[in-house]
């Protein structure tokens, strides 16, 4: 289950928020720094991550850098002062979910928050559903790909078989194949299939 993680090196705002998502029936994790979230091991479990960006040692944004870096894409939400906006907006436009100026209003700050997690398990099951697409094409044989590519574009079993130098009963064959194996009944439904998978 994705967790919402909170960086902030300020103890009175870890706790309080801790608590206010806690008290909402969400999971949470808090760390005091950058460095501790990393060496924690636990990245992978964050579904939407509340980071403060002006911290000592490494900051919120070279945190940000450096999740991008490692190929870790949860929504972060940047916690921010009032003079930290412009630096909040750059990180939006490096694809921050979101950033919110303390001191925050709670329900606005769970509202962005769970937001957050929705969009993050959206990507995690689109990418699972591309994932399980991938294995399907995986099955087919080299022959059978040669076939659906034709199918794809719309040719005749007729047109295919000639192209191939197969017989029509040959396509046909390896058509229903096809379609089995990619768990499908027509041309369209594979069009649709393969086309969910970008």
């Amino acid at each position: 289950m994705s967790q919402i993680f909170i960086v902030d090196d300020d103890e009175a705002i870890r706790d309080a928020l801790g608590w206010l998502f806690r008290s909402r029936g969400h999971t949470v994790r808090t760390w005091p720094s950058a460095e501790a979230l990393i060496g924690s091991g636990e990245i992978a479990h964050c579904g939407c991550l509340l980071l403060d960006i002006r911290m000592d040692g490494m900051s919120g944004l070279e945190l940000f850098g450096w999740l991008h870096e490692h190929g870790h894409e949860m929504p972060v939400i940047f916690l921010t002062g009032h003079g930290d906006v412009p630096m909040a907006v750059g990180a939006i436009k490096q694809g921050a979910f979101d950033f919110v100026e303390k001191p925050f209003n709670d329900n606005e700050l769970v509202d962005r928050a769970l937001a957050a997690l929705d969009m993050h398990q959206q990507q995690l099951s689109k990418r699972a559903a591309a994932q399980a697409i991938e294995e399907r094409v995986a099955q087919l044989t080299q022959r059978e790909i040669e076939v659906m590519e034709r199918v794809l574009a719309g040719q005749m079993n007729k047109v295919i078989a000639s192209d191939l130098g197969v017989t029509m009963r040959t396509v046909e064959v390896h058509r229903a194949r096809i379609f089995e194996k990619m768990g499908v009944r027509s041309a369209v439904e594979l069009a649709q299939v393969l086309a969910a998978r970008k």
